[in-house]
């Protein structure tokens, strides 16, 4: 709930010494491979992150949707705390207890047989991929080393090297080449560009349901069933990269059941992990996932007990429905309070759930600065391409805790 009666945020330019020196330590010895807002948080909960000067914030960020069911979930909480007592990591060498339940869960929950688990969001997408061409060599009968992959213009996938080698975003990809082929570009949303681009070495299209690091891109609405034809027509396995858009963020269990699309693969993470733990996973039927065998892929961390028991959890906080529930009423809400900035500040909303995408006025300043001035007024925002900020709070948020951050928006778009 909001506590009206929290202290008031300072202002970011007076910075703390305890601040200021955190900052400075961390440019000293951290790589500089993220612009973070001079934030240095030592606690949370819910959907409020506290920093090491007591002040408070309200998360709209959620860690890119890692943080779906809030800081510090009670029931994630304590299944890390009580797995953390018996068993962590015995590496894929030996079985344990924790991973089969837990990808059990995950398959019933997607309709699907299998699970591939890993750890971070890339590395379920670099697991997908090998995937894909080895199912492409194996049963398409594509040969060998000859398999393509059609991807979605302005996605995000990751930043590992095969990851960037099909991103149109010159800051990943500059100065990183030589880059993977295989892979097939063409516009999001347009699913005539996507038939023109399929030919017999086509092993599957990956794409994201709706794009996120693009601003919160919401396909036209006949896009994802087509999609889900011409890979069917086709023989061409459709990957849905749910990281982002999956478990409860668009106001169903998965971005796609908003088109009632069922993809051949999933990929999931982000929030699979319950925000304690980096856990991913590809997930499909056998007669894909199945194309592995021993010494073909691996990872040591992937599916280890601590991170299958905190998964379990999530699978059965998701199957009650609450959340799925509470982001498609909150999501309704958040993107009527936002519609109503449009002409004040605020040029477009996109987006499903509590997941939005809103365009500022350029002329009102950047998304960067933006989220500056909705820092030093306790609402924590991420900006994206220019002027566009992202929207995407734990599902825990209330009514009034979005009225307020909505609030404090149009009281930094006014001045």
């Amino acid at each position: 709930m909001l506590h009206v009666g929290s202290p008031p945020v300072t202002m970011l330019s007076s910075m703390s010494t305890h601040t200021e020196e955190t900052i400075a330590l961390d440019r000293r010895h951290v790589a500089h491979n993220y612009a973070p807002l001079p934030v240095v948080a030592a606690s949370a909960l819910g959907a409020w992150i506290t920093d090491v000067d007591g002040r408070r914030y309200l998360d709209c960020l959620a860690a890119y949707s890692a943080v779906n069911f809030g800081h510090r979930n009670p029931e994630v909480t304590a299944a890390a705390h009580a797995q953390l007592d018996t068993l962590t990591l015995v590496s894929r060498a030996f079985h344990s207890d924790r991973l089969a339940p837990f990808c059990a869960a995950l398959a019933q929950l997607c309709g699907k047989d299998m699970v591939l688990p890993m750890n971070s969001g890339a590395e379920a997408v670099e697991s997908a991929i090998k995937v894909a061409r080895k199912w492409g060599a194996d049963v398409k009968g594509v040969p060998a080393g000859q398999g393509t992959i059609i991807v979605a213009r302005n996605n995000f996938h990751g930043r590992t090297t095969t990851i960037i080698s099909f991103s149109d975003d010159d800051t990943a990809r500059r100065g990183f080449g030589p880059y993977t082929p295989g892979f097939r570009s063409v516009e999001f949303g347009d699913a005539d560009a996507l038939a023109g681009a399929i030919d017999d070495h086509t092993v599957a299209v990956l794409l994201e349901p709706i794009q996120g690091e693009a601003g919160i891109v919401v396909p036209p609405g006949d896009y994802l069933p087509r999609v889900r034809r011409l890979c069917t027509q086709h023989d061409v396995l459709m990957i849905a990269d749910e990281i982002q858009s999956g478990l409860a963020r668009t106001g169903r269990t998965f971005a796609c059941d908003h088109w009632s699309v069922v993809p051949d693969v999933y990929l999931l993470g982000k929030a699979l992990g319950g925000g304690v733990v980096p856990l991913s996973a590809v997930v499909a039927d056998e007669d894909v996932l199945g194309v592995l065998h021993p010494g073909e892929h691996g990872s040591t961390f992937g599916g280890n007990p601590l991170a299958a028991a905190i998964g379990t959890t999530v699978v059965d906080i998701l199957r009650r429905g609450e959340f799925q529930r509470r982001s498609a009423e909150l999501g309704a809400h958040l993107h009527d309070r936002l519609q109503g900035l449009t002409g004040r500040g605020v040029l477009d909303v996109r987006g499903k759930g509590l997941w939005a995408g809103v365009d500022i006025d350029p002329a009102l300043g950047s998304g960067k600065q933006v989220s500056l001035r909705l820092a030093e007024r306790g609402v924590l925002v991420k900006d994206t391409h220019g002027s566009t900020l992202r929207f995407a709070p734990p599902l825990v948020i209330t009514a009034d805790e979005i009225d307020w951050a909505i609030d404090q928006l149009a009281e930094v778009l006014s001045h």
